[in-house]
């Protein structure tokens, strides 16, 4: 975007906000290289490595966004305003909390290098087989055995650290999805050729990610 032009069209806001919807989106399809011995962590790896790029890239177009002349002030402008900044807040938090969920992880198989429980490979790989029941089939058993091995640690406490990976990467995975959603919802508003979107004290004139916060915020009161 460039200063000292006329107003963005509706259809330019909704490019806008459908750029950043496949942006977000692509997040949670992301790949990263994962080595044999951090293979618990290769559920959230892409997302990990992903997600910062993706954040700075619509935290710049948000920026270029505001700073054009002249500035949104209609009600499209502002619509897709409060969408987009909406969907960068909350993407920003959610990474904030997946990487708090990464450090966790790290910090229970050891790393960094004074870790608050580390998780100790028993002797010879097989000392601790009894504790290892969690209904896996002969096959994935094995699987899991390899994986762990690989990775120095006891099979059960494999399992354990690569479940919160799962877990954390569903997280990341839903509201990415959801952001994403939303900002295809506003822009196919934007997209329509009536007045709307008006902004009033109509809910329903809200954005939709705007909308889904409000939403979120009420029900952890």
């Amino acid at each position: 975007m460039t200063n000292d032009r006329t107003e963005l069209t509706r259809s330019e806001l909704a490019d806008l906000l459908t750029e950043a919807a496949q942006n977000v989106g692509g997040i949670t399809t992301a790949e990263y290289p994962t080595a044999a011995a951090r293979s618990y962590l290769h559920p959230v790896l892409g997302p990990l490595a992903a997600g910062p790029r993706v954040i700075t890239e619509l935290n710049d177009r948000f920026e270029g966004f505001v700073a054009i002349e002249p500035r949104p002030a209609g009600p499209a402008g502002l619509f897709a305003l409060a969408s987009y900044a909406s969907a960068l807040g909350w993407l920003t938090e959610s990474f904030a909390e997946l990487t708090s969920s990464v450090d966790e992880i790290c910090t229970r198989v050891g790393m960094p290098t004074e870790p608050c429980a580390p998780i100790v490979a028993a002797p010879g790989g097989t000392e601790r087989d009894d504790e290892f029941d969690f209904g896996f089939s002969a096959l994935e058993s094995e699987a899991v055995r390899s994986a762990a091995e690989a990775a120095g640690l006891a099979p059960d406490d494999y399992v354990e650290v690569l479940s919160q990976s799962l877990l954390a990467a569903a997280r990341i995975t839903d509201a990415c999805m959801e952001i994403s959603s939303g900002l295809l919802d506003d822009a196919d508003l934007l997209s329509e050729v009536s007045d709307r979107p008006r902004l009033d004290n109509d809910p329903g004139s809200l954005p939709a990610l705007v909308r889904s916060l409000l939403a979120r915020m009420e029900a952890t009161e």
